[in-house]
């Protein structure tokens, strides 16, 4: 059995790795996250282990193979890590945006690699930097098993008519084209934490998540099974996100501009980005909006104008998913869970988003509960019930990490 579980979760441009000790409790040994890659500024590193945490510049990290030999480096620097010098001993799991048809986390071999670099074409924003990370873990641990843990198969339990879009099936089969679902490790992690909270199996737990950060959306969980979710073919649609558009009409974008379906500048010979997908995934969401990509200075009741316009927008399309999700599950809701960062900080987007839903019967907001700062996994902030609402953290890093343990 691997002594060492090392969890990678590669964004677009940033690296975040935690490494656990494989026992029963996953204790957390350190996490290292690595951001401003492929910037013309320094990049920044964080070491964080238990209560502790350092924070420095690195101008030689320049992209994500830079980052993740620097990991390894302090890792290897580290003298509480045991064994690390010892990579036969290692699992590395990949967090994976895109896993297509896979039912299940897998093993990486050739087979499964050259299957997740045909998605880049469903997800080249998103997949591109993980198969970097691979190829860099395969490199400098060449005895680690590497694992590929999945955002889109906690939604593989959707139903057909959820994952089916209204194109011609045959074409649609070829080439993928259906909904699939994002965020499902965390999804996994909050159902995990919520349902311990209420004292009730998984299977008997219905929820409705909302995953709100920098990438924003909605899951409705019944009986522990995802039956829907507001991501799609790719993590752009659903709910606005900081330079996400979210859902729009799909001929938007070639209005907006003549050359949609070109490629991007910022396509290269292994990453083919059109026109299209950089505007609406890059160049949109409250940052074309407002000028500012920061949620603090947008969500707060003193913002006016542009700022305020884009809190509204975004309450609207959350509350808009509530009401739908609410109706699939035909009432019966555990509760209504906020999760990620600005779940997580922001009271007043929970205050207006629960004053919006009151029609629905749900749980009446605390307003001092609602103040609260989180000191566990998962805070009640309701006042009133009849279903709770709740603030969860999400761990994806553990969740990645207990999938290993207990698979691979």
């Amino acid at each position: 059995m691997a002594q060492l579980i090392l969890a990678v979760n590669a964004g677009s441009s940033s690296l975040k790795c935690t490494l656990f000790q494989n026992n029963d409790s996953l204790d957390r040994i350190v996490s290292i996250e690595i951001s401003g890659l492929n910037s013309s500024d320094p990049a920044s590193v964080e070491i964080r282990k238990g209560s502790e945490k350092e924070e420095k510049e690195d101008k030689n990290i320049k992209n994500h193979d830079d980052a993740f030999r620097r990991v390894l480096q302090l890792l290897e620097k580290d003298e509480s890590v045991p064994g690390i010098q010892h990579a036969e001993k290692i699992i590395a799991a990949h967090r994976i945006v895109h896993g297509g048809d896979f039912e299940h986390d897998v093993e990486i071999n050739d087979e499964t690699y050259h299957y997740l670099e045909k998605l880049e074409e469903l997800a080249p924003l998103h997949n591109a930097s993980a198969l970097a990370i691979i190829q860099s873990c395969s490199r400098e641990l060449p005895k680690a098993k590497n694992v590929a843990c999945f955002d889109s198969v906690f939604h593989q339990t959707m139903p057909e008519a959820v994952k089916t879009y209204m194109i011609d099936p045959e074409h649609a089969k070829e080439k993928g084209l259906r909904k699939y679902g994002f965020h499902g490790i965390s999804y996994k992690s909050i159902l995990r934490s919520v349902s311990h909270h209420l004292q009730k199996p998984e299977e008997e737990t219905s929820l409705i998540v909302l995953h709100l950060g920098s990438g924003a959306s909605v899951c409705a969980i019944q009986n522990g099974k995802s039956i829907e979710t507001s991501m799609g073919l790719t993590p752009l649609s659903g709910l606005p996100g900081s330079s996400r558009s979210g859902d729009v009409d799909p001929t938007l974008v070639f209005h907006f501009t003549s050359d949609a379906g070109q490629l991007s500048s910022k396509s290269t010979k292994e990453l083919h980005i059109t026109n299209a997908e950089e505007i609406l995934n890059k160049k949109s969401g409250w940052a074309a909006l407002t000028g500012t990509s920061d949620f603090s200075k947008i969500g707060v009741p003193s913002a006016t104008g542009a700022n305020r316009l884009a809190f509204d927008i975004f309450v609207d399309r959350i509350v808009g998913f509530i009401g739908n999700y609410y109706v699939k599950l035909s009432g019966k809701v555990d509760a209504i869970v906020f999760a990620g960062g600005i779940g997580e900080r922001s009271a007043y987007l929970r205050q207006q988003v629960c004053q919006r839903c009151e029609c629905l019967g749900l749980g009446a907001l605390g307003n001092k509960e609602n103040e609260k700062k989180m000191e566990g996994a998962v805070l009640d902030i309701t006042e009133k019930e009849t279903n709770k609402i709740l603030v969860c953290h999400t761990d994806e890093e553990a969740e990645m990490a207990r999938s290993c343990r207990e698979n691979f």
